[in-house]
């Protein structure tokens, strides 16, 4: 038998007043469809379903009419919903983070008995500090050579580019007529002169037609967008070719095949909680992933990139540029780097890791997913 909730117990369940439950029911918004016994209104479980994406949605700030449109889309399911709000509740735990680290910034220089200039404090609550990290990226994100001989061989005979989550522009072919698209507006703002217009758009609603480009590439992207699956069948859609760089988080042991994840970060495992497996991913670009292996001096400083030489990861401009140390926070990326430190000085990182020293790249789970 299917259970059947009460309002009264959906009141109490999910945090919320009974008058609330009654309000969405009047509106239309989410109106119980079962009847208990006694011929009282009861919520049945896809109605709780339904509920739990309005009460997301509406902690964080959506008004109820945009609610509507989107627990009632009909170009996706339950899973495509569920993908999307998980990426907008990661944005906010992100925003959060990353204000609390301007908080953490502003106590220190007040206990050293320094004042942050308004600016600093107002940047605190706005778009800037959010997107703090991506000023760090001319410093340490560029075209890796090898890697970027991968993408564009997978490009093949094509003419016209799309590459979404643009960001900078690094692994952008210079003999193909490319367009970037890049949501971010101090990534925009970093694209050096002469580099490919870009559009400020996100990757799930692209805005061009149908098969508009021979291919659509992304690099070292996805896992910045609210719904990767959308915004890989969206690159399908405009482009009759897919060439994405990404990462596996779906081989047993995953978390294990980095010494920094294995041993000194293992909140990264919870970033990637719900991250669409191999298989999902390559289904949405109809394609197939072939294993990249990182070279020990590769020229980009993604978070892998500097898996042989360990004392890089003690350098704050590297691990700025790197979004993982930001949504981890402040507290466990100073956990890790201290421990870090003390095992280069002892000697253990080197004794642990000393198979690294004779390989010349490493597979750490990167993936050119290719359709």
């Amino acid at each position: 038998m299917e259970e059947h909730l009460s309002v009264g117990r959906v009141a109490e369940l999910a945090g919320v007043s009974v008058r609330t439950l009654h309000h969405y029911d009047g509106i239309g918004l989410v109106r119980p469809s079962a009847r208990t016994a006694a011929g009282y209104r009861a919520y049945a479980a896809g109605d709780v379903e339904r509920l739990r994406e309005v009460l997301a949605y509406r902690r964080l700030g959506f008004g109820l009419s945009e609610i509507a449109d989107l627990v009632d889309d009909p170009a996706t399911d339950t899973v495509a919903r569920l993908r999307r709000l998980r990426g907008l509740l990661v944005e906010q735990r992100d925003r959060t983070a990353a204000m609390v680290a301007g908080i953490d910034k502003e106590l220190e220089a007040r206990a050293m008995g320094f004042r942050t200039t308004p600016e600093e404090q107002l940047r605190v609550f706005g778009a800037e500090l959010y997107e703090e990290i991506g000023t760090a990226y001319p410093a340490t994100r560029r075209t890796e050579p090898r890697i970027a001989e991968r993408i564009w061989e997978a490009l093949g005979d094509a003419r016209t580019v799309l590459n979404v989550g643009a960001g900078t522009g690094s692994y952008e072919p210079t003999d193909r007529e490319v367009t970037a698209v890049e949501p971010s507006a101090v990534m925009r703002a970093q694209r050096p002169a002469g580099a490919a217009p870009c559009v400020a758009a996100g990757a799930e609603s692209l805005p061009f037609e149908d098969q508009s480009f021979d291919a659509a590439m992304a690099v070292s992207t996805i896992h910045h967008w609210p719904d990767p699956v959308a915004g890989l069948r969206e690159m399908r859609r405009v482009a009759r070719r897919v060439v994405v760089f990404t990462y596996d988080a779906s081989t047993p042991g995953w978390l294990d095949r980095f010494w920094l994840t294995r041993d000194y970060l293992p909140e990264f495992g919870g970033l990637l909680t719900g991250w669409p497996s191999m298989a999902d991913l390559t289904e949405a670009i109809g394609g197939r992933a072939e294993p990249v292996l990182i070279p020990w001096d590769c020229a980009d400083g993604f978070f892998e990139a500097h898996w042989r030489r360990p004392e890089a990861y003690l350098e704050e401009h590297v691990r700025r540029a790197v979004s993982v140390w930001t949504r981890v926070g402040p507290e466990a990326e100073q956990r890790a780097v201290a421990r870090l430190r003390a095992d280069l000085g002892s000697g253990h990182w080197a004794e642990h890791n000393r198979d690294l020293v004779a390989l010349d790249a490493a597979e750490l789970g990167l993936r050119l997913l290719v359709a």
